[in-house]
């Protein structure tokens, strides 16, 4: 049998060695079955951990709570440096903008006050004709609208097919009541001739005297209802009373014509035409008969001329309004029925003229707002006398050398202190 060898176990030889802890040793014999393990518990051998690398739980606990309290600290401040590094808020209330704003200033300039209104052109004379017969069937039809006609000249022609025999009727009888009456009076001259003689008696004489004066009435009644048969046969035949255009025809071939019905014809008495409109109460008082005016129509560049021929006695207690009509010169564009508008020019004088921009409106009237002598904005009340194509027209509260804000008016205070851009020369907006 061989022998085994002994372990060999190293010795501390130097103070190196002799600080570093003994390793526990196992000593395996030879008649054991197995070894035992080594237990995973460090804790088990003591001298197994070095014992200055070994802390206790409660100085670890310690150093947890103070890099816990660093961290807070650490974040604390970069929330305190992002809060103070901000622009302080100033509140909505004491917030001072100053509106930048352009004026003018608006001087006098000579204006032309007028006065304007609306109406429509119509016929000077219009002439409505109609049937003033019996009534009948229109069997013809000789002009059309917009012809020229004559005094007398055939407008439409009526059904006179039952008139015609009656007026040779009566015809006929007249010329028997004529023959009549001839004969008695022939009679009653031959009985006063053999009066004297005492051939007839006075009673057969007197017989004879009233039968010629009879038959001289009979004759006088069919004239009369013959003269009545002609004229009702004459007015079958619609005849134009007046020499002018025929602005209007309602009749056609086949309709019945009733006695008083609708015109048939309109026709405009020498082609006059005229302006007829409504003026305001407060302008018919600066309007004279013959003052100058200029109608303007729709769809039409240019304007014509008239004069005032005739201004309403009356006013409408409900609409405020007055008639006044504009005599103008026969042109073929002045059609009848044409809206048009109207204006009077009544005086001439200098007045402040500003941007419509400039002008506002609310409950308290119109005005304007002008900058003063501290660039404070203030609220000027003014009355609007006229516009036009340069502006609005102000009659009173402008004197013409104030800075008139143009625009955004609206969006400003009276007393609010404003910004004004360069003032422009009189007339002209600010650059």
């Amino acid at each position: 049998m061989g022998a085994n060898p002994e372990p060999k176990i190293d010795l501390p030889t130097g103070p190196a060695d002799a600080l570093r802890p003994a390793e526990a040793v196992t000593w395996i014999a030879r008649d054991r079955s197995g070894f035992d393990r080594l237990p995973a518990d460090p804790a088990a051998f003591p001298g197994s951990v070095p014992a200055d690398t070994a802390a206790p739980p409660r100085a670890r606990s310690w150093i947890l709570r103070i890099g816990a309290l660093l961290l807070l600290l650490a974040i604390a401040g970069v929330l305190w440096s992002v809060m103070h590094s901000r622009p302080k808020l100033v509140a909505l209330a004491d917030q001072q903008n100053i509106p930048l704003i352009s004026v003018m200033t608006p001087g006098l300039r000579p204006v032309t006050s007028s006065v304007t209104f609306t109406g429509a052109i119509a016929a000077r004379f219009d002439m409505p004709i109609g049937n003033d017969g019996d009534t009948g069937r229109i069997v013809a039809v000789y002009v059309e609208a917009g012809d020229h006609v004559e005094r007398g000249q055939l407008l439409a022609k009526i059904n006179d097919s039952v008139l015609i025999p009656q007026v040779n009727r009566l015809e006929a009888g007249l010329e028997q009541a004529k023959a009549q009456a001839a004969l008695s009076q022939a009679e009653y001259r031959r009985a006063e001739a053999v009066q004297a003689a005492g051939a007839l008696s006075a009673e057969d004489i007197e017989k004879r005297r009233a039968s010629a004066v009879t038959d001289a009435a009979n004759v006088k009644v069919a004239a009369a209802q013959l003269a009545e048969a002609q004229a009702r046969l004459g007015r079958t035949r619609i005849l134009a009373p007046i020499a002018g255009t025929v602005l209007t025809r309602r009749a056609e071939v086949g309709q019945i014509a009733m006695t008083g019905g609708d015109a048939l014809f309109r026709v405009a008495s020498g082609g006059e035409i005229e302006m007829r409109g409504q003026l305001a109460e407060q302008d018919l008082a600066q309007v004279k008969i013959g003052d100058t005016a200029m109608v303007h129509l729709t769809g039409l560049p240019q304007a014509f001329p008239g004069r005032v021929r005739l201004l309403g006695a009356i006013i409408d207690p409900q609409t405020r309004l007055g008639e006044i009509r504009i005599t103008l010169k026969p042109d073929p564009a002045l059609r009848p029925g044409a809206f048009a508008r109207g204006s009077v020019a009544v005086s001439k004088s200098l007045h402040p003229v500003v941007p419509q921009t400039a002008v506002l409106t609310d409950s308290n009237g119109t005005y304007v707002f002008v900058v003063g002598s501290e660039d404070r904005a203030e609220r000027r009340a003014i009355r609007v006398a006229d516009t036009s194509d340069d502006g609005v027209v102000v009659a009173s509260g402008l004197k013409g050398t104030e800075r008139v804000v143009t625009t955004a008016g609206g969006f400003l205070h009276d007393g609010e202190p404003v910004q004004v851009l360069t003032p422009a020369p009189a007339g002209q907006p600010a650059s």
